[in-house]
């Protein structure tokens, strides 16, 4: 099938990855030296970072490209703009020294990008959260200095996660300034990866979502969205799994809040589902496939489901192709690929 190269929409990808190659070059010292314990980060870069294979060199060469290179690849698939993130795990495995001044140096140079082709790209902020204030005063600087458009977490930072109330200086900057948070998968921490490693089941084709849909359901289990009910967050992959989850996380969380069965899980002003439907939205980002993809958009809502091809890690040209063939109306289709972004992002 034929990608058109006119349509009455704009396509806008919005979960596509980058790293300069300043920190890969740090990626593949930590590969050197094992100087981390993360056993998720030698079993992703370490094939990405060091396998001779044609899909790790693609990748390596193509993540490092904000250029030409790029554009060009939009270009072949018909993709009008990318929202640009640092790929993960980002930032998130220095120190937090490291990671504040690696955040504030990978946003200047994507800020750049975006000067020199403001019609192709537009961007999220990487920030360090295990330096709460640090990460809230760079997403601020991001945002009202070099116009990004929210900030980017590369979900649990080296083993813990974000509804500790420690790291809530984040969430109420996102809050004030009025921009979302994407939630993007990292490979699980230590203490969850082992079972997924013999098999190689850690990183996309199954530990990221198991991973990145923990994080997202320990977030509206603290009562972060009752703390900062205008608050929103991004879930690439139709949800990391959770909208099929709606009708038995309701029911579970409630059986357990009415039993007083754990300290850690306390009654919410809403429903767990309806946080899923009104503080979060998803992206197709490496689920270019109908089914799912109107399951989440009824169940969900139309206004709430944002493309995305997940580049580089699933170039597939064709699959725009297959996304422009989705059973919707004009305006459903413009919103998916346009206007849902637009309004999400400000862009």
């Amino acid at each position: 099938m034929a990608i058109a190269r006119s349509t009455d929409y704009r396509r806008i990808a919005t979960e596509e990855g980058w790293i300069t190659p300043e920190m890969m070059r740090m990626y593949l010292r930590i590969l050197e030296t094992k100087s981390i314990v993360d056993p998720g980060f030698y079993s992703l870069w370490g094939f990405f970072g060091t396998s001779q294979s044609e899909r790790a060199r693609l990748l390596f060469e193509r993540i490092q490209d904000i250029g030409e290179r790029r554009i060009a690849d939009m270009e072949a698939a018909g993709i009008d703009m990318q929202l640009l993130m640092l790929t993960s795990p980002g930032v998130q495995i220095f120190d937090p020294e490291t990671a504040t001044a690696l955040s504030i140096s990978t946003n200047d140079t994507v800020a750049q990008a975006i000067r020199d082709r403001p019609d192709r790209y537009a961007g999220l902020a990487a920030i360090p959260p295990h330096a709460p204030q640090a990460a809230a005063k760079e997403l601020e600087r991001a945002v009202r200095q070099l116009g990004l458009k929210g900030g980017l977490i590369n979900s649990h930072t080296q083993g813990t996660y974000l509804d500790d109330p420690h790291y809530w200086d984040i969430f109420a900057a996102a809050e004030a300034l009025d921009v979302p948070i994407y939630l993007h998968p990292n490979t699980p921490p230590p203490q969850m990866i082992e079972p997924f490693l013999s098999r190689t089941l850690d990183a996309a084709i199954y530990g990221f979502a198991v991973e990145t849909g923990l994080h997202a359901l320990r977030l509206i289990v603290s009562g972060l969205f009752d703390r900062f009910p205008r608050l929103q967050i991004v879930l690439g992959h139709l949800g990391e799994g959770l909208p099929y989850w709606l009708s038995r996380v309701d029911f579970m969380h409630g059986g357990i809040v009415r039993a007083n069965r754990s300290p850690g899980v306390r009654a919410l002003q809403r429903r767990p589902s309806d946080y899923l439907r009104e503080n979060f939205h998803y992206t197709t980002s490496g689920m270019a496939w109908e089914p799912p993809i109107s399951y989440v958009q009824r169940v969900i809502g139309h206004d709430r489901v944002l493309y995305a091809m997940d580049y580089p890690y699933q170039y597939v040209p064709e699959e725009v192709a297959a996304m422009d063939a989705l059973p919707l109306d004009a305006m459903q289709k413009r919103a998916f690929f346009q206007t849902n972004a637009e309004r999400l992002f400000r862009l």
